[in-house]
């Protein structure tokens, strides 16, 4: 079992930015590739971005391409969401989920651990 708990939420103004984190507990972090979702108030939930269990490979939704940034540290379990020029429009609640296989994924049913997830809001 994997448990992620993220971090690093909160208010910005837009154009400004956020980092969020995501730890992990377990052995095998470096054998899941990780993504972030989003779902905003009375909308469903989006793919935002995934990451390769080595990295080596990322895929972001087009709504955040070029504005954000998905990255990992598979010594500290931990992926990252790099939050640039933030617009209103990213305001949600994020969450870090992990799959049990290498390869990335932008459908949620295919995640199968996810976070508690954590408030972004971006005021205008």
């Amino acid at each position: 079992h994997v448990q992620l708990v993220e971090s690093g939420g909160g208010l910005v103004q837009a154009g400004g930015s956020l980092r969020l984190s995501c730890a992990a507990s377990g052995r095998t972090f470096g054998n899941y590739a990780m993504g972030w979702f989003r779902r905003a108030p009375g909308k469903e939930r989006e793919f935002v971005a995934a990451i390769a269990a080595n990295g080596g490979s990322t895929y972001y939704a087009d709504s955040v391409k070029g504005r954000f940034t998905i990255s990992r540290d598979n010594a500290k379990n931990t992926v990252y969401l790099q939050m640039d020029s933030l617009k209103p429009e990213d305001t949600s609640v994020y969450y870090c989920t992990a799959r049990t296989i290498p390869t990335m994924s932008s459908t949620a049913s295919n995640y199968a651990y996810w976070g508690q997830g954590t408030q972004v809001t971006v005021s205008s």
